[in-house]
């Protein structure tokens, strides 16, 4: 229950879009319960707060932040109210993702724009302003929230979001290389086909599979999976604790896959 005594972990995304557990919510919480005092930032400001408090009402500590992290001023804010609580940012995950349905031709230029903003945009501006932190103090974590969308074709076309998520793959890797000299690790995490809010509350990626239909998707993104079921939020907040915790310190530039054996497949 002490894998991360002692470190002040930053989870941007910690809310969730609906009921239930969002990988970062999920990821927030796992966090807390193995000793880290972790900051809470979501766009969303209840969303923080609600899983704020669920680390609290644990017995641990949390503090909420409320941030559009596709805006370096709010960045700017979130890193200095961290460093002003709890003086340290030993870990940054970063999970904040959107995905909007089309292909390069389909898709509007607004579109393209916005799912590169929330998707990449976020993490490169949380990780300039988090890195010199950590230098400062002598190395940390970093773990960029990818996915599987990043290496392959899904089946399903949302060219923004797996264009996006494999940039923040090679953004993963570059800055591990640049920064490992000074103890920064950074990692990616790609899970598989999840069962979250963010998923369920996606009309386009309901419509893409079911026609709307929610169950109907559930069923059709279980068959696609080796292992028969998807994941769940706490197998990417698992993911990510070992990614957070010294048990990964010799780990740097991997892109961990989180699939129930998806990527192992022949075709999508």
């Amino acid at each position: 229950m002490d894998r991360l005594k002692g470190k002040v972990a930053m989870v941007v995304g910690a809310g969730s879009i609906g009921p239930g557990w969002g990988n970062g919510k999920a990821t927030a919480v796992t966090f807390a319960r193995e000793g880290a005092q972790v900051f809470c930032v979501d766009r969303n400001g209840a969303a923080a707060e609600e899983t704020a408090k669920i680390i609290t009402g644990e017995g641990g500590k949390a503090m909420a932040f409320t941030a559009d992290v596709s805006r370096a001023s709010e960045i700017e804010a979130m890193v200095a109210a961290c460093l002003k609580a709890y003086g340290r940012i030993d870990v940054l995950d970063n999970n904040v993702g959107i995905a909007e349905m089309g292909s390069v031709v389909e898709v509007s230029e607004e579109s393209w724009d916005r799912v590169f903003s929330v998707n990449l945009k976020s993490a490169y501006l949380a990780m300039k302003h988090v890195i010199p932190v950590m230098v400062k103090q002598g190395g940390g974590s970093i773990i960029n929230i990818s996915s599987i969308a990043s290496i392959r074709h899904m089946g399903i076309s949302y060219v923004t979001y797996g264009t996006s998520k494999a940039a923040m793959n090679q953004m993963t890797r570059t800055t591990a290389i640049e920064f490992a000299r000074h103890h920064v690790r950074v990692n990616a995490i790609l899970p598989g086909l999840m069962k979250t809010p963010m998923v369920e509350h996606s009309a386009g990626l309901a419509n893409s599979y079911a026609k709307g239909d929610v169950e109907a998707m559930w069923r059709a993104r279980d068959a696609q999976v080796p292992m028969g079921h998807m994941g769940d939020a706490f197998d990417v907040a698992n993911a990510a604790l070992f990614l957070a915790s010294d048990e990964s310190k010799y780990v740097t530039g991997i892109e961990l896959v989180v699939d129930g054996g998806i990527t192992c497949k022949a075709g999508a």
